[in-house]
């Protein structure tokens, strides 16, 4: 079902397209030798150049070029051969020179596309304009002091990669899985980190609405949004305005807004520049970006598996559902302990217990899949215990919980607590023979024909049995026992 905004002359679609700025990793920024590292204090990671000291010369970083050009390859894009960096000219107190070097009319990677799932399965693919490299600013910092703002510049000049989308967006559930999407891509390919806690990935949200048939009206952008779940909200928070403002006879003007997320609104920050208001034009000291098609082929040939491919491989290779296989490949680092998990056994039941029991562990204890409460070489060595019949599914739920409590392995918690499963036949025919003879009625009762009593003596035997019964040999007995055998 499309998303729509409800007003009162009908029904407004959402006309979305986001500009992410991606953080790249790498060791020093994009014209510098600066260092990048997160968490520095003030103004220790800042050059001469990143200082705008007089008569300074970038110097480009080519580690910055190719995570840009392997970013690239990795949302289908094309690349340019050759690009160019460019003056944007603006101020701020945070950018020493009083300009950005960016890239404008020749950015180093053109046309993408991005495959999006929505909740309901299905697929949309959201076009890429362009990415292309610049410089990020510094930070202005206004909580320190009562009447000054205090500038730190260990951020200016760190490489960015600006990525922008196609207006092909139509709701906040969109926006989140082309952003979910788009970082796990990053992370994947390693050209950036993609926290947006820590800055090193945000997004600018351009929004406008329209009504059916109708072309696209004047849009307003939201900066600098920090989290995915903030740019949902922004998005429903100014279409519903814009639609307000057109339905009240007013117009809406093109316009730079912020988001408040503890008010659930955006509001004005600044009229919205054109390109011409930042005098573009081609920087002096940097020549035009050549790339050679040989280097482009060797970054291509090297690529990690990438989500979509691994989705398809794990659909095919492991028999698991398409909504099971994206859960997994979602993260790099999930999907490598999924296959760990299920290399040798049965990857369906891998995959019920990772994104089962396991990830309820991860909520639970705050802990993440880098640093898990089990390994999955502990979970692995758990499943092989019930392939085995040492314990029941059962029983493992229980041996589980305690090696996320203990740290222990499954086979020393299982022989602590004697939960080794009971295989013994005459031990079952027992058990089997006293929880029938307890309930002679019921079993008259199963016998006329109430075959869904069944049930009921598997389960009063597993009581019997304080749950260590094997069950298909309970199931089993039962059957010839009720039969009369």
């Amino acid at each position: 079902m499309s998303y729509a905004i409800e007003g009162r002359t009908g029904a407004w679609e959402v006309v979305v397209g986001l500009e992410v700025h991606a953080q790249v990793i790498s060791q020093a920024k994009l014209f510098s030798g600066a260092a990048t590292a997160f968490g520095a204090d003030p103004n220790t990671q800042v050059s001469f150049v990143d200082a705008a000291f007089p008569g300074m010369l970038p110097v480009i970083n080519r580690v910055c070029v190719e995570q840009a050009v392997r970013t690239g390859l990795g949302l289908n894009a094309h690349i340019n051969l050759v690009s160019r960096f460019d003056r944007k000219n603006y101020f701020y107190a945070d950018l020493p020179p009083g300009y950005q070097i960016s890239q404008y009319e020749h950015p180093i990677v053109g046309t993408g596309v991005i495959e999006i799932e929505l909740a309901d399965g299905s697929i949309r693919q959201i076009g890429v304009t362009r990415l292309h490299l610049e410089q990020d600013a510094g930070k202005s910092v206004h909580d320190r002091h009562p009447t000054k703002s205090l500038i730190d510049l260990n951020r200016a000049g760190v490489a960015l990669m600006e990525i922008v989308s196609e207006p092909d967006i139509r709701s906040p559930e969109e926006a989140g899985a082309y952003l979910r999407k788009l970082r796990s891509i990053l992370r994947y390919l390693g050209t950036c980190d993609g926290n947006m806690e820590e800055g090193s990935m945000r997004a600018d949200v351009n929004v406008s609405v329209r009504q059916h048939g109708e072309p696209y009206r004047t849009r307003c952008e939201v900066k600098n949004v920090n989290s995915i779940r903030f740019v949902m909200l922004a998005i429903e928070a100014e279409a519903q305005r814009q639609v307000e403002v057109w339905e009240s006879g007013g117009t809406v003007q093109q316009e730079t807004r912020l988001f408040d997320s503890a008010r659930g609104e955006t509001r004005s920050m600044r009229s919205k520049e054109d390109a011409h208001d930042y005098r573009y034009f081609p920087d002096p000291d940097l020549l035009p970006l050549v790339l050679d098609e040989a280097w482009i082929a060797d970054l291509r040939a090297h690529l990690p598996e990438l989500p979509d491919a691994k989705k398809a491989r794990f659909i095919a290779e492991y028999g698991l559902t398409p909504y099971d296989a994206s859960v997994l490949v979602a993260e790099q680092v999930t999907a490598e302990f999924y296959e760990t998990v299920a290399k040798g056994r049965d990857p369906k039941i891998a995959a019920n217990w990772v994104t089962g029991d396991f990830f309820a562990a991860l909520n639970r204890t705050g802990r993440t899949i880098e640093d898990p409460p089990v390994s999955a070489e502990g979970l692995g060595a758990l499943l092989d215990l019930i392939a085995d019949s040492t314990i029941n599914g059962r029983i493992a739920k229980d041996v589980f919980e305690a090696m996320v409590e203990t740290g222990k392995p499954p086979a020393a918690i299982i022989d602590e607590k004697g939960l080794r499963q009971v295989t013994d036949t005459g031990a079952i025919d027992a058990a089997v023979d006293r929880i029938l003879a307890a309930n002679g009625d019921k079993v008259a009762e199963y016998r006329a024909g109430r075959e869904k009593l069944f049930g009921f003596f598997v389960g009063q035997t597993m009581k019997a049995m304080s749950g260590k019964g094997n069950p298909a040999l309970i199931n089993e007995t039962l059957k010839r026992r009720l039969a009369g055998d």
